[in-house]
This record gives C-alpha cells, structure tokens and sequence, in this order.
C-alpha cells in the first residue's frame, strides 16, 4: 500500500466510555486498532485476555481479533484504526 494510501485510510476517535457501558466484543478484518488512554482507568480486552489502561497507556488490538474496551468507573481514550499493510517479498 502506497504511502498516500495508508494516510487517506487513517481514522481516528475519541471515545468517553462511562461505567454502565458496555461495548461490546468486535473486529476489524482489515485495520488494526490503537487506543491511546488520555483520562481515567479501564481495561483493554482481548478475546482471552485484559490489559489495565491509565493515562499514557496504549492497548492494541490487531486486525481480526476480537477486542473491546471496559471500565469500572470512565475512560477516555483516542482510536486509530490503521489500515493492514500487506508486505511484499
């Protein structure tokens, strides 16, 4: 994928998740997902296994897997889905 691609196919989020709610388990085929925790305390969930998120931390959630975000109080967090890069030999 050229340069210029990937940047066009860049998109970004903010998200504020509160304590009742629940985002539920989903995947991205073809992008991974980078999430970048700028206020409060959560967890990043994978389809086995959770990663503590504080301000500063960063959980990634590669293409295809299934993955969420969790808080027992608020979150907030910036999303970048990233296109997949196919490499060449």
């Amino acid at each position: 994928m050229e340069l210029e691609k990937i940047k066009e196919a860049l998109v970004t989020h903010v998200y504020h998740i509160p304590s009742e709610k629940k985002v539920p388990l989903h995947q991205h085929q073809d992008q991974d997902e980078i999430f970048y925790c700028i206020k409060g305390e959560g967890f990043g969930v994978l389809e086995d296994s959770e990663m503590e998120l504080s301000v500063g931390k960063v959980f990634l959630a590669p293409a295809g897997v299934m993955h969420s975000i969790r808080s027992d109080n608020e979150i907030y967090v910036t999303a970048f889905l990233v296109p997949v890069v196919e490499q060449s030999d």
